[in-house]
């Protein structure tokens, strides 16, 4: 009888647990359920409609849209034909690399600084926030035909690169020929600051709410042990926020790769906009979709071999 009861009380709780997960899984599948009905009913269509577009030639007439099946034609264009889009993508997957860590370096650094306790700490965060709304909707259109914010940009960025100090260092590295491609790489990130920090907003507040749910025992207890702050930040911190980078390494490359100062955005919407290539800019938007997203599928299977989950229950 009384390895009976030792035998239900586990399987009760196992019973508890898969309600508590179903009841969580239901509330996600709730919670995207917006985004999944917007998709079908206003995205799907029109996303497939362009998928075949980039296999056919497109001539729009008087109220129709005339569409001949060319097969892959477009797509040997862009590639072999096209003398600005292969050179653009060339030129755009690197920087985004580069700039995709620049961002997450930054914006971690930022959040271990903003989770500290210390006075108006809520109006540093809301600063090192204003660049996301700075950067969206109506205020984006008026930033763009902004004199002033045109013009703390351009000084934020001529300060940066008049810095003395990085000058005579990147003068010492040329000479010496010491790590000349990586210096370049840094250097390059830190000319170009201004944009790294205006595009670490929502990866700051994403790190902080990673950040605030480690729990401070596990601090106290590693303080007790005798750990400094170093070892307490590669043994308790980046574990426990692991799954944050990966959130926040996809969210930026999704991001970089559709601003609009992006030179293959831009190359697709100067076919499309301007040469009315409705079928050639189709093969150029779906390259460079399929390019980004096996980029993020590569990644992002390397980075979650190292992801710590704290699966306990």
């Amino acid at each position: 009888m009384k390895n009976d009861k030792k035998d239900a009380a586990p399987k009760k709780r196992d019973k508890k647990y898969s309600g508590l997960q179903k009841r969580k899984a239901i509330a996600g599948y709730m919670f995207i359920s917006p985004f999944i009905l917007g998709f079908l009913l206003f995205l799907a269509k029109p996303l497939f409609e362009s998928l075949y577009m980039s296999f056919c030639e497109v001539k729009l007439g008087s109220g129709v849209v005339d569409k001949k099946w060319i097969g892959l034609a477009n797509y040997y264009e862009a590639f072999r034909t096209d003398p600005k889009y292969l050179v653009n993508l060339t030129d755009v997957l690197p920087q985004m690399i580069l700039y995709s860590i620049g961002i997450i370096v930054f914006s971690f650094f930022v959040s271990l600084l903003l989770n500290q306790e210390f006075k108006a700490r809520g109006l540093v965060r809301a600063v090192f926030f204003l660049p996301v709304i700075m950067s969206s909707g109506v205020i984006l259109g008026l930033e763009e035909n902004n004199s002033l914010m045109a013009q703390i940009a351009d000084t934020v960025e001529t300060a940066v690169a008049n810095i003395d100090v990085t000058a005579v260092l990147q003068e010492v590295l040329e000479t010496a020929g010491v790590g000349t491609r990586a210096y370049e790489w840094v250097f390059e990130i830190i000319e170009n600051i201004y944009d790294i920090a205006t595009a670490s907003g929502i990866q700051i507040i994403i790190f902080i709410s990673g950040l605030q749910s480690i729990s401070s025992s596990m601090y106290e207890a590693a303080d007790i042990e005798g750990c400094t702050k170093w070892e307490s930040l590669w043994k308790i911190t980046f574990p426990m926020v692991s799954s944050i980078f990966l959130v926040n390494w996809i969210y930026t490359i999704v991001d970089y790769s559709m601003r609009s100062d992006n030179d293959v955005m831009t190359r697709i919407d100067t076919v499309l906009t301007t040469d009315l290539r409705y079928g050639l800019s189709s093969a150029m938007a779906w390259t460079y979709f399929l390019i980004v997203t096996v980029f993020i599928g590569i990644t992002s299977f390397f980075i979650s071999k190292v992801v710590y989950y704290n699966d306990e229950k």
